[in-house]
């Protein structure tokens, strides 16, 4: 559900539609039930206070969890390179947690994914107002379904009755269309709340729910995604099972995403939400609090065996080794082809060693030649053919949750001593004729 984001309609029509649902609901049917046929009546004066109350809560959390920016990272001068996580959408260290939106075009905190119907991210900010949202909207509802099924059960009790005694046909259209868009927006919003609530007490976004149904898949086929994986040296590199770090207890879970120990204030319409920290000011939003179930942390994400794959990948369309390209302008003719039948040596080694990989099963052991070379060879290394992208039980990808999946978070084919990797190539430039210069000197 979270894919349909991406059809411009939805993008343009979202908020509108559901500001004309709220009112159809909340309103249209106020003015049904003040039809003079239709028992038993009105709604009483404590039956209208309550549920316009609710209303207007509803209208409040709606527009803060449109509203509400989803956070945004800042640095106090520009980062050219860094441990961990890099984005290179946003050319900047990208924090734990954080993804890259495609469409608020920049890393947000904890995203748990973009929400076509507020258009905005259900983020650390936001999750708050987007919760008590789904309370107060499930809360509204449940006073609507109260009044329906008033007048529901006093048409089923007058049915032997003419029909002049009781409702026009016009009004039972409109109260059965109340009825059955109540009946369709109850159920998918009870839910939302339902797994909302759930990604609350556990302190783990839908995001990191998808990370781990992937991570937990690989790990039942026995790793085998990463049989033709090899590093930069030609060793492969091995599966290892990643617990989810970030559940800490359901109390402190649930503290941590409203942005308070204050239970009271959780449901408060009028509460605030948590902010990412300035940078030097604090770590909220930057860091997490880990369970140390993981042998070290820092370790969630789980790898993905195909962005590993296509950060291996030497085409074109690959990460450039700048630092590389300017270090070869200034080779001799002998040291280009130097260079050149060192690169081929590495390449052979590296060949043989996923060839190997290819001719032995992950559980077989050494020996066991694998006959399925099409189930196992699904990975292009050719730019521009197709990959088969992983999708969760519901048939959901990554995109689908508005994650840029173009966003590398891995580099596994970096050599530690590649301290230029990251570095942009107008740096890279600059510290080139500085380094020229204080030679001529």
């Amino acid at each position: 559900m979270a894919g349909i984001g991406d059809a411009g309609i939805v993008q343009k029509v979202a908020i509108p539609g559901v500001c004309l649902l709220i009112g159809f609901l909340g309103y249209f049917s106020q003015y049904i039930f003040h039809n003079e046929f239709l028992e038993p009546g009105p709604p009483s004066r404590t039956e209208t206070i309550v549920f316009n109350g609710l209303l207007l809560t509803l209208w409040f959390t709606y527009a803060r969890t449109c509203m509400v920016d989803p956070g945004r990272y800042t640095f106090p001068e520009k980062v050219i390179e860094a441990k961990g996580r890099w984005c290179n959408k946003c050319a900047a260290p990208k924090p734990p947690r954080s993804h890259h939106c495609r469409h608020c075009k920049r890393c947000i905190p904890r995203m748990d994914h973009h929400c076509p119907w507020t258009a905005n991210c259900v983020s650390m900010t936001t999750f708050p107002h987007f919760l008590r949202f789904l309370v107060y909207t499930n809360l509204s509802l449940l006073v609507l379904g109260y009044l329906l099924w008033q007048r529901a059960a006093k048409l089923w009790e007058n049915r032997f009755l003419p029909s002049y005694l009781g409702p026009s046909v016009g009004t039972l259209i409109a109260l059965s269309l109340v009825g059955l868009i109540y009946m369709v927006t109850s159920l998918a919003l009870f839910i939302m709340l339902v797994t909302t609530i759930r990604s609350w007490v556990i302190n783990q976004t839908m995001i990191e729910m998808w990370e781990q149904e992937r991570h937990e898949a690989i790990g039942a086929r026995g790793g085998r995604d990463w049989w033709d994986i090899v590093g930069p040296d030609g060793e492969k590199i091995r599966f290892e099972k990643i617990e989810f770090p970030y559940d800490i207890g359901f109390f402190a879970n649930m503290s941590q995403a409203m942005g308070t120990k204050l239970f009271f204030l959780w449901l408060f319409p009028f509460a605030g939400h948590p902010r990412v920290s300035p940078p030097g000011k604090g770590t909220t939003g930057w860091t997490w609090e880990e369970n140390g179930f993981n042998r070290k942390e820092g370790m969630w994400p789980p790898p993905d065996p195909e962005k590993i794959r296509r950060a291996a990948r030497q085409t074109p369309g690959a990460k450039r080794d700048f630092a590389k390209e300017l270090r070869d302008l200034d080779q001799t003719a002998e040291e280009r082809k130097k260079a050149f039948q060192e690169r081929q040596e590495r390449d052979l080694k590296r060949q043989r060693k996923a060839l190997l990989a290819e001719l032995e099963e992950e559980n077989g052991g050494p020996g066991t030649v694998v006959e399925d070379y099409e189930e196992l060879d699904t990975y292009s290394d050719y730019e521009g053919e197709e990959v088969n992208e992983w999708a969760d039980g519901d048939g959901e990808k990554l995109a689908d949750f508005g994650v840029d999946e173009d966003e590398v978070d891995y580099d596994y084919t970096m050599r530690p001593d590649d301290e230029d990797e990251d570095v942009p190539l107008g740096e890279l430039l600059r510290r080139r004729k500085a380094a020229k210069a204080s030679t001529e000197e």
